[in-house]
């Protein structure tokens, strides 16, 4: 063991003051290589870096273990295992303690390993971090092979060294801690899934007219889209280049986080206007289109279409993204493959939908945009509630 003064992270719980120890990952853990001889277990096991040790069953649907799993590791409740693979987020693999199983089982080119002289929940904390990817890099600087998997043997992970609070009380305080953020981010992107259903609910029922406002009985009528939704063409005006994606729908192109890879040239880049309705025409069966916030130009590749008199854009926007119109566009769109659909201006216009009077659109889309902005709200907090847990892991450890 080693102390050093300096040895202490930024930020420390009232009371605690003592340098962290350095110390090897062996010394406080214990690797574990039991296998599962008697088949105590038939659950396979997989490391996901976002749900960390789950059954394969369901995480890919299907198993992918060997049909003989007797000489796979054996896990029990409490356990760790460190997949060394490189994944999008974990450059140097992720290490999962098992929560959700009393038991499981898993394959022998991961290191398994329990607590011997450390806080549990410590440890997964830590391990949620990045700090220890500082250690771990040294000992895996041959980098990468076998398709991603880390050039890193048990005895080296376990030699990684590490730094530990010296009582365990310290331990427990700050796993307790990131524990009870892990709860909270859980439950606000449970709260957010739920929104999510209920939209499409709502979008469902609106939309197939069985929940009407009151009021309102009149039928819709059958339109073409053509006759809603009208072509602009106007190739001036507005610099603020636009994208649409599937998810945010329209939005700036700098906050894409894509490459800007427009031309130099941006004369015969499309105007958009606040209340456009842009889409890409090879996307438009996948959602790739959205109501403007903005006004400012987009890729001649992209149609702009502007709604009619009498009908209210974002009712539109929503109708027009909704999954059973999702399927007409793909049925309407020309080509083979997924890299060659295209629904161009005079395809769509040829579509029908179904539209009500405007003052009930307007009805629709206010109980829709209502939604929209408490799951935005959500989505925010879980924004905050994820970059706090990112700063106190970098905070909490050295």
């Amino acid at each position: 063991m080693s102390k050093d003064a300096k040895n202490v992270p930024a930020l420390r719980f009232k009371g605690y003051s003592d340098a962290w120890e350095k110390r090897k990952l062996g010394e406080v853990v214990e690797r574990v290589t039991r296998k599962n001889r008697d088949l105590v277990s038939t659950r396979p096991l997989t490391i996901s870096a976002q749900d960390g040790l789950v059954d394969q069953r369901k995480f890919f649907s299907k198993t992918v273990a060997s049909k003989n799993i007797s000489n796979y590791f054996l896990l029990k409740a409490g356990d760790f295992a460190y997949n060394k693979s490189y994944s999008v987020g974990y450059p140097w693999g992720a290490v999962k303690r098992l929560d959700k199983y009393p038991s499981g089982v898993l394959s022998t080119l991961y290191i398994v390993f329990k607590p011997k002289k450390i806080n549990s929940q410590f440890l997964v904390t830590y391990f949620e971090g990045t700090t220890w990817y500082v250690s771990v890099s040294k000992v895996a600087s041959e980098g990468a092979r076998n398709h991603g998997l880390l050039n890193i043997s048990a005895s080296d992970f376990f030699d990684q060294q590490l730094f530990f609070p010296t009582k365990k009380t310290e331990q427990e305080s700050i796993g307790l801690t990131i524990k009870v953020l892990d709860d909270l981010i859980a439950a606000t992107q449970h709260s957010i899934d739920a929104l999510e259903q209920a939209k499409k609910a709502l979008l469902q029922r609106l939309f197939d007219q069985s929940w009407r406002f009151k009021g309102y009985s009149d039928p819709w009528e059958k339109r073409k889209l053509g006759e809603v939704l009208l072509e602009r063409n106007s190739r001036s005006g507005a610099k603020q280049l636009l994208s649409v994606t599937i998810k945010q729908g329209v939005i700036k192109a700098e906050d894409s986080g894509r490459k800007d890879n427009s031309s130099s040239d941006l004369s015969n880049y499309k105007l958009v206007k606040v209340g456009d309705i842009p889409y890409n025409s090879m996307r438009m069966w996948q959602g790739a289109s959205g109501y403007s916030y903005f006004e400012g130009i987009v890729s001649p590749a992209y149609t702009v279409l502007i709604p009619s008199t009498e009908t209210d854009g974002l009712f539109l926007s929503y109708d027009i993204k909704r999954n059973k119109m999702l399927s007409v566009f793909q049925r309407h769109s020309q080509g083979l493959t997924s890299d060659t659909w295209n629904l161009k201006y005079p395809q769509l216009s040829s579509i029908h939908v179904r539209v009500p009077k405007k003052n009930e659109q307007i009805q629709i889309r206010q109980a829709l945009t209502k939604l929209d902005a408490l799951i935005a709200a959500t989505q925010s907090r879980l924004s905050s509630l994820e970059l706090l847990k990112k700063a106190l892991l970098q905070d909490l450890f050295i």
